[in-house]
């Protein structure tokens, strides 16, 4: 009855909403103002207004109700003998672009009825999401190690320098790669230091002596490959990113000296993969094998 008052904005309304009638609704208002203890709306004119406690809680009812609807097609699904499985998958954004999409499109060819749910998210939220058992599986660049997280290697990425075209001369352009040094007198789009890549970079850096002068900094792979892409510097990012490079606008060159990265995915160590999660998972190395 909250929900419907806080949907409707008035009792009457709540009332021909859930098929209830209206002194039924203030009742029920009433007994949870008192149990709370405190007044969820201010009552004037037949109107009723949204206390601050009652718009803090909203958000949180209108999450219950959301799992309320999943438990009602649950319900439903077993009532007709016909439960539609489901797969949740969290994934990094430089995975989202190229990668997984191609992965998604052979799963469905092998499960057409699994309804597949993608996130896209930084790696400190896809590994709390497992945590948390919000997913069945989550797919990472270079997770730093989790004792409750079982990681999966599918595969070794090298790191790519985006350099927009007309940045360097011809000469500068070798198909063989570049080297870290010579990012020295460049602008370079860098990544978060608190991205494992940006962690493995700045170490490479200071391994090389090399001091690199970034002129704009981000969080997201392919906000560097665009970034990249509008001419503001070079990126450098792992290859599953790179190989989603618009060739009419940059040239993709190999890092120097190689820095590889691992593609990997994570799951719960206590709770056994299913049957889903395994397959995605195999879609997903054959996706970066074919791809990459």
């Amino acid at each position: 009855m909250f929900n419907a008052v806080m949907q409707t904005g008035s009792v009457s309304a709540a009332a021909r909403l859930i098929n209830v009638t209206q002194p039924a609704v203030s009742r029920t208002l009433q007994h949870a103002e008192l149990q709370l203890g405190f007044a969820l709306f201010e009552r004037a004119r037949g109107r009723l207004t949204p206390t601050n406690e009652a718009m803090a809680l909203f958000p949180h009812v209108e999450k219950l109700y959301e799992q309320l609807d999943e438990v009602q097609r649950l319900a439903a699904g077993l009532r007709h003998g016909a439960v539609t499985d489901r797969l949740q998958v969290l994934t990094v954004f430089a995975l989202s672009r190229e990668v997984l999409p191609h992965a998604v499109a052979g799963f469905r060819k092998k499960y057409p009825k699994v309804q597949v749910t993608v996130q896209a998210l930084h790696t400190p939220q896809v590994v709390s999401g497992l945590l948390l058992q919000e997913a069945d599986v989550g797919f990472v660049i270079s997770s730093a190690g989790q004792h409750a997280l079982e990681r999966e290697s599918l595969a070794e990425v090298d790191m790519h320098c985006i350099v927009p075209k007309g940045l360097l001369p011809p000469s500068r352009i070798k198909p063989a790669g570049m080297a870290l040094q010579d990012l020295a007198d460049l602008p370079v789009v860098a990544l978060d230091a608190r991205d494992p890549l940006g962690m493995r970079i700045n170490q490479a850096c200071r391994e090389h002596g090399v001091g690199l002068s970034p002129v704009v900094t981000v969080q997201t792979y392919h906000a560097a490959l665009s970034m990249a892409e509008y001419g503001l510097g070079i990126a450098i990012v792992d290859g599953c990113t790179a190989s989603a490079a618009d060739r009419r606008k940059v040239h993709v060159l190999p890092l120097l000296p190689r820095i590889t990265v691992s593609v990997n995915a994570l799951h719960l160590a206590q709770r056994p993969s299913s049957v889903l999660a395994r397959a995605m998972t195999q879609e997903m190395r054959k996706a970066l094998r074919e791809l990459l």
